[in-house]
């Protein structure tokens, strides 16, 4: 068995989250990603939280990778990113619309030394349009996609999700639109530019709330935790926590209503239907309340799982590191050796495969920690030119 990438080269030009997201996908896939570098480092080695010195943070977005310093205002470094491009599958960037191109490697420079390569950018909003040349980050995506304006509940301010979910989504998009590109490739034989924006990405991740609009003319508004359609779909205290119920449909609410002993709701006109519940919700949400107080979480959980209505505890990051289906079962924490911190542990890639061989995650590089390497192994220079190239560079 091999990994699905394995050949594939792939030239990381990204700093922070949205590239790296993408490139980290993959490299665990098997691609030869080699980060390429400033003499200062991606901005995210020095992101908390930290362990012995090393960033975390950095630590598991770059895992995997090969990190070659260059400074791409040294004519001499230039000339060696073109030749790395000449023998590479894929180019990613996240910088600014423009700036990749004033530094002399715009898709249609890089296409003349490579016509095959896959060339990706991922920007705030994209590579066309008014708004190209503003500058962009996640909380901008958020509020340009409308997410933030149906996160939150009914009478607190527009609210930010929790995590950086628009530079995710830009780096999942951004992976998925190179595998479709190379994909292409093999069979149009020709290059590909992947042009991908943070608020496009937002935007399509709002489902039919953007529909709602276009449909019927309503704009959707903030509703905590509840499902416009469905319900009961919500969160709900249990004596000592809270949790998360799903009453998806009519034959789940019937094995709701036989695991929590109410064949009186079950019965009753007014829920019969979903579309009839989703109009009751604050006298359901009551009315759920009422019994799931009267238990544990753990009990809720466990009366409902034996009747198959989806339900879970909310958990907090503690919980999701050290539970064992997620963490252990499904591998999504995972262990890779340090030479600083020793044993460190990172987020698994969610992409499971059977006939691939098993994830390995390998430590982040130091910085320009492989340049003597590469440019040696895959460029052939010589000793001369590698030195002037790894002369400041300690492992």
């Amino acid at each position: 068995m091999s990994k699905p990438l394995e050949g594939i080269r792939v030239l990381d030009l990204t700093r922070v989250l949205s590239g790296p997201y993408c490139t980290m996908l993959l490299a665990d896939m098997g691609a030869e990603v080699i980060k390429i570098e400033s003499p200062h480092g991606d901005d995210s080695r020095a992101y908390p939280p930290f362990d012995k010195g090393i960033s975390a943070y950095y630590a598991n977005l770059n895992r995997n990778k090969k990190s070659v310093k260059l400074d791409l205002h040294d004519e001499k470094a230039k000339e060696v990113l073109r030749q790395l491009i000449k023998v590479s599958d894929v180019f990613v960037e996240n910088f600014k619309p423009g700036t990749i191109a004033k530094m002399g490697f715009s898709y249609e420079e890089v296409k003349k030394l490579n016509p095959n390569i896959i060339f990706a950018s991922i920007s705030g909003f994209g590579q066309t349009g008014p708004y190209r040349l503003l500058p962009g980050y996640d909380v901008i995506a958020q509020a340009l996609s409308g997410m933030m304006s149906v996160t939150g509940w009914p009478d607190s301010p527009p609210t930010r999700t929790g995590t950086a979910i628009g530079d995710v989504l830009g780096g999942l998009n951004c992976c998925i639109g190179i595998l479709a590109a190379l994909q292409g490739r093999n069979t149009q034989h020709h290059g590909e530019y992947v042009d991908v924006g943070l608020v496009d990405c937002s935007v399509s991740a709002m489902e039919t709330i953007t529909e709602i609009y276009m449909v019927e003319g309503r704009i959707p508004q903030r509703a905590g935790n509840r499902y416009e359609f469905i319900y009961p779909y919500d969160s709900f205290e249990a004596s000592d926590k809270w949790i998360v119920i799903g009453v998806g449909n009519d034959a789940i609410w019937k094995r709701f209503c036989e695991a929590t002993d109410h064949a009186d709701w079950f019965a009753d006109e007014r829920f019969k239907l979903n579309k009839d519940r989703a109009n009751q919700k604050d006298e359901l949400n009551a009315m759920v309340t009422s019994w799931t107080k009267q238990h544990t979480a753990k009990e809720v959980i466990e009366i409902l799982r034996a009747h198959s209505v989806p339900c879970a505890p909310i958990h907090d990051v503690s919980d999701v590191v050290n539970d064992e289906h997620i963490a252990k079962a499904r591998q999504m924490i995972c262990e890779i050796d340090h030479p600083v911190e020793g044993k460190m542990r990172v987020t698994g890639n969610p992409v499971k495969m059977t006939e691939a061989d098993p994830y390995t995650y390998a430590k982040a590089p130091t910085l320009g920690k492989d340049t003597g390497n590469v440019l040696a192994d895959i460029l052939h220079l010589d000793e001369d030119t590698i030195a002037y190239f790894t002369k400041s560079i300690t492992d």
